[in-house]
């Protein structure tokens, strides 16, 4: 452990969620000792004023942005006008204020959803402008890579040193369960642990033939510090763990492990969303250091126990 964090302030936006309580857990066990999560109710990073008056209160060293709107995709589709000015105006504004304070580095999170629709697979980070995002989520996923535009633009202006990673979907313990706005995992947990307890089938979205590639949340938190300690460029960098599975494959691993004895069946009437995802992780391993260390049986047992544990 290098001590990097000792005696830093840092300040986690969404550092009470799913992805930040576990960089908060991470930032402790490394020793920091000003770890700064502000809440919604008190600062609205939407809105200019509160960001100022968060910079003047935390008077941070250091900013890791993960406060984002987000959900799957009828969430997506049921918001997309909000979950692009609010996600555009967080970013926008902590990087701005954060270059006039004299921030020392700013560390953000961006998504997989900026990558283009039939971006080669798998993604690498130089093919993130080559195309236009799907469509069911594009509004989230480019306000979301203005980070990346801001990030570059800033450094070559005024110097200031920010990063943006791409995380791939993640999953994990304390994730979203709720049916409306979560990702697939863990509504797919949720759905067929109801159909154990009620005997019936499973009912999911689209033809279960779309890929995606999924990331343990531990995994995403040990990535950010590796970029917030060893990284100081504006070149995108993915974290993934390079491991593409079908929705279909997907539900029967879960189900395997869940001992679902029932059927499911795929409502083509819903969108699939992006065809493939997969990503190109050379780049993390190469400047962070740093590649994941979860398998998704592992990170699929951790998760299931979890739920079950929590919902009683």
């Amino acid at each position: 452990m290098s001590g990097y964090f000792a005696g830093v302030r840092v300040v986690v936006t969404g550092g009470a969620g799913f992805l930040g309580s576990a960089v908060v857990e991470q930032l402790r066990a490394r020793g920091c000792e000003h770890v700064i999560v502000p809440r919604a109710r008190d600062y609205d990073l939407v809105e200019i004023e509160a960001v100022r008056r968060l910079y003047a209160d935390a008077r941070p060293d250091l900013v890791i942005h993960l406060a984002a709107r987000v959900g799957g995709i009828g969430a997506n589709r049921m918001n997309p006008g909000k979950y692009f000015y609010d996600n555009l105006m967080m970013g926008v504004q902590l990087i701005e204020e954060g270059r006039k304070r004299g921030l020392a580095k700013l560390v953000a999170a961006g998504t997989i959803c900026a990558y283009p629709k039939h971006a080669p697979v798998p993604f690498r980070e130089d093919d993130i402008w080559n195309g236009y995002p799907e469509e069911t989520n594009a509004p989230y996923g480019l306000a979301k890579k203005m980070l990346l535009v801001q990030s570059q633009a800033y450094r070559d202006q005024y110097g200031f040193n920010s990063v943006v990673v791409f995380p791939v979907n993640l999953y994990g313990p304390r994730d979203n369960f709720d049916l409306d706005t979560s990702h697939v995992i863990p509504a797919m947990i949720r759905k067929i642990d109801a159909a154990i307890r009620d005997g019936t089938d499973v009912v999911l979205w689209g033809d279960g033939s779309p890929t995606r590639e999924f990331l343990y949340v531990d995994d995403a938190a040990e990535g950010i510090l590796a970029a917030a300690e060893r990284y100081d460029s504006s070149d995108p960098v993915n974290l993934g763990s390079g491991r593409e599975i079908s929705i279909r494959d997907l539900a029967r691993l879960i189900g395997e492990r869940m001992g679902f004895r029932g059927q499911f069946t795929y409502d083509t009437s819903k969108p699939n969303g992006q065809p493939r995802r997969q990503l190109s992780v050379e780049r993390a391993r190469e400047r962070l250091g740093w590649q994941a260390r979860t398998s998704l049986e592992d990170g699929l047992d951790t998760t299931i126990r979890w739920w079950r544990a929590q919902r009683g």
